[in-house]
């Protein structure tokens, strides 16, 4: 770990002492102290940012603007899109701060706002993905019945349900953790965000229910939504393996693949951060495993569920050919 700077006085690893009689306030592991290598990351991270927000407002934008594309399956995928534009939104610009002003202090009420934004819309990306394998389901083991069970109501609700219930869960959680005691004025985070675990351990109390509390909503988060993903996808292979047409098949699988691939990822990573005994691995391991699901996955998810569809890069095509059209008018 990085040493501070020469402004704070160290009595442990994790504790860095100002003025004892101020405020709680943290600071977050400084990744490098080389100003070149800081320009690096910070150029690196930012264009990967970029490519983030461009490729998801280009998917909302194509379904919003071309209807064929207006059907259950793709106002499923907007609604992913922006929840990850917000999701990343809370976390990289403060990454990015950090990066070039190193161990800029964040409040006590800032640390929690940003924990309790975070957990909420990493959540509704949870469930939004178990929505959107119960939407396969029922395409592709009840077509016929399809437009009777997605209903524009339907969807509207899930998505509501989906971020309601993060809220829900997400709120005592953070409620919870910034009730417990702080020592210190000054205490370093060894993560890039206020995220759970590391500032858990960051408490001078007993954390044995807030942790028991932590496995409990991650259970609900991560456990349940992947095994209901699970079911979904068996009861899917099932109903594939009996299409007669070997491009039926193949197409089919394809978009099943694919989906698994981003699930994989972003529950593999949530269960071992949120999952895992907190002696059974470096700590600084954690923020290894967030730069996945903060930068991968989001930047994965166009790629993965539209950029590679060819009803979606058609619109996107002809929704650009209109505006350059209408720009040389």
């Amino acid at each position: 770990m990085l040493s501070p700077t020469s402004d704070y006085e160290t009595s442990s690893p994790n504790t860095f002492y100002f003025n004892q009689s101020g405020p709680t306030e943290f600071v977050f592991w400084l990744l490098t102290i080389s100003p070149k290598i800081q320009a690096l990351l910070f150029s690196f991270f930012l264009l990967l940012y970029m490519m983030i927000i461009c490729s998801t407002t280009a998917i909302i934008w194509a379904t919003y603007t071309h209807t064929s594309l207006q059907t259950p399956m793709y106002f499923f995928l907007s609604s992913l899109s922006f929840v990850e534009i917000c999701y990343t939104t809370t976390s990289v610009p403060l990454m990015l701060s950090n990066i070039l002003r190193a161990r800029k202090p964040i409040p006590l009420a800032g640390c929690a706002t940003h924990m309790f934004f975070f957990g909420t819309l990493g959540s509704t990306d949870c469930f939004l993905m178990t929505v959107m394998a119960y939407d396969r389901y029922v395409a592709i083991c009840h077509p016929l019945q399809y437009t009777l069970i997605m209903t524009p109501q339907l969807c509207t609700q899930m998505v509501a349900g989906s971020l309601g219930l993060a809220v829900f869960l997400s709120l005592p959680l953070t409620s919870l953790i910034f009730t417990l005691p702080f020592c210190g004025c000054f205490l370093e985070i060894n993560h890039f965000f206020c995220d759970v675990p590391p500032v858990l351990n960051l408490a001078c109390a007993d954390i044995l229910v807030p942790r028991a509390v932590l496995y409990v909503i991650s259970t609900i988060v991560l456990t349940v939504p992947f095994l209901l993903i699970c079911i979904s996808y068996v009861f899917i292979t099932i109903t594939i393996l009996r299409i007669p047409s070997a491009e039926g098949r193949q197409r089919a699988f394809s978009t099943c693949s694919s989906h698994l691939t981003v699930v994989l990822l972003q529950y593999g990573c949530g269960g071992l951060v949120y999952f895992r005994p907190p002696s059974s691995t470096p700590a600084d391991e954690d923020w290894h495993l967030a730069l996945v699901y903060t930068f991968v996955t989001p930047l994965l998810n166009p790629i993965i569920y539209t950029l590679r569809n060819k009803d979606v890069k058609n619109a996107l095509k002809k929704v650009i050919s209109k505006k350059a059209a209408s720009e040389n008018l």
